[in-house]
């Protein structure tokens, strides 16, 4: 650290660098934190304030996904196994620490919440996402079958799609400039819907059964990825009649996509499987040029899309993945600076722990447990709690080097940096607190002492009396 300051002071490191080169040690040096967030509202005659009480929970069914805004990384969204969809402030804080520089220790409440009824979801929610171009207004998909656009100020309903089947996640395209989401359902067909005209317009058959995740590529609006239950991960072109552009195969080392990476001089391809098990996570790096997908065959695969072939990147056997619902990696965004390009950083939440690698080669950085809770709403026992104890979703906050993640057993967690020179000054603090209390404890013993004494002559002069 301190070279680096002064190489930066001397002009021999540039800014740049200086900053990747600061944010990288950030990065791994990322833990849990003791920040809370409370489903219940403040001052609710519930205090939270000290370790052995009732653990606060953000969703007491559990937390089944979470978005954060783009812009200002500031309002996290949460929906829970409930329904209900809560908005969090994360510059808004209450607690013992919330006037500290580096908050580690305090708790968030819902600025906002929508609850179960007629015109909301009345199943559990299954995914959420900002709309990509505005943070006013936030889509949901729930098992309800329907997709829901909110407004995020009054947190209303602003149209309600009902796509006839369990949606499991949508996507909308950062890029384009058509409206349409992309929802991976029950139904074997992808279901598109536009926004502008408020109906589902197209439906994209290909699969041979549920489609469990779908994603759009951040530099083509008309490409889409998907993947489901079949095994297969497919690319489609949504401007097209027959929109299928191909599907992967973890055998193949050629690729389908072709020179222009919509099928031109590529052999076609009718059959394949990109996982042994139904693929539940797709997402694509910031730069387009890779698709990572998961599966419940327990691999995380990274694949090449100018080629459609699998880069062969082994992430090794700590991988767990056997839930029938979204679950996507979290890939750094190259917007944080951390990592220069080639070395990109994947999270991945694997049932009790988060696990760090580098993308390309799959070599594991660190392995994030998650704690357990302190303690329990009455009649859940400690091994109930362990076997809900399972991350089902990850988001990372804009503008900073900062992972919150999402928990079937009702929590939201969050993760930052904390750095050797952090632990240094925390010891330090430490020593002083125990100082202080070293002094007060003598204060206290003398003029304990001097009562004593006092007591004692008093007692004494009564008796002689």
């Amino acid at each position: 650290m301190n070279s680096s300051l002064l190489n930066r002071s001397l002009a021999t490191l540039q800014p740049s660098l200086f900053a990747r080169e600061q944010n990288t040690r950030l990065l791994h040096a990322i833990q849990p934190t003791n920040i809370r967030f409370s489903g219940r509202p403040p001052n609710s005659g519930s205090s939270t304030s000290s370790a052995h009480d009732v653990e606060t929970l953000a969703h007491p069914a559990g937390v089944n996904a979470i978005a954060l805004d783009k812009f200002e990384g500031r309002y996290l969204l949460s929906g829970g196994a409930d329904s209900g969809i809560s908005l969090w402030d994360l510059e808004s804080l209450s607690g013992p620490s919330a006037s500290s520089v580096e908050v580690q220790t305090c708790t968030y409440h819902p600025t906002g919440s929508v609850k179960k009824s007629t015109n909301t979801h009345t199943f559990g929610i299954t995914s959420l996402s900002y709309y990509p171009f505005d943070s006013l207004a936030f889509l949901s998909t729930s098992y309800d079958h329907a997709l829901k656009l909110y407004s995020s100020l009054t947190l209303s309903v602003s149209a309600s799609f009902d796509l006839g089947s369990v949606v499991y996640s949508h996507a909308s395209s950062p890029v384009a400039t058509h409206l349409q989401i992309a929802c991976a359902t029950q139904h074997p067909s992808i279901r598109l819907v536009d926004l502008r005209s408020g109906a589902a317009t197209q439906a994209l058959a290909g699969h041979a059964g549920a489609v469990l995740s779908v994603a759009w590529s951040p530099k083509d609006e008309y490409l889409l990825a998907s993947g489901g239950v079949d095994g297969t991960v497919r690319f489609w072109d949504v401007r097209r009649s027959a929109a299928g552009l191909g599907l992967l195969d973890m055998e193949d080392s050629v690729g389908v996509l072709g020179s222009d990476g919509r099928g031109a001089e590529a052999r076609s391809r009718h059959s394949g499987r990109a996982h042994t098990g139904p693929v539940n996570g797709v997402v694509w790096t910031d730069d387009g040029r890779h698709v990572v997908t998961t599966g419940h065959d327990e691999k995380i695969r990274v694949w090449d899309v100018g080629r459609g072939a699998n880069t062969l990147a082994s992430f090794g056997p700590v991988v767990k993945n056997s839930h029938l619902s979204g679950l996507t990696p979290l890939l750094v965004p190259s917007s944080a600076g951390a990592t220069p390009a080639g070395e990109e950083i994947l999270f991945f939440p694997s049932e009790r722990e988060i696990l760090m690698f580098e993308l390309f080669e799959g070599k594991m950085l660190k392995r994030l447990k998650c704690p357990p809770l302190q303690s329990r709403a009455k009649g859940i026992n400690a091994g109930q709690t362990n076997a809900r104890n399972r991350t089902t979703a990850l988001a990372w906050r804009e503008h900073a080097v900062e992972v919150v993640s999402a928990h079937a057993d009702g929590t939201l967690r969050v993760w930052k940096p904390r750095t050797s020179d952090d632990a240094a000054v925390d010891e330090e603090i430490g020593e002083e607190e125990a100082a202080e209390e070293g002094e007060l404890k003598e204060k206290r013993k003398v003029l304990e002492d001097i009562y004593d004494d006092v007591t004692r002559k008093k007692t004494l002069v009564k008796d002689s009396g």
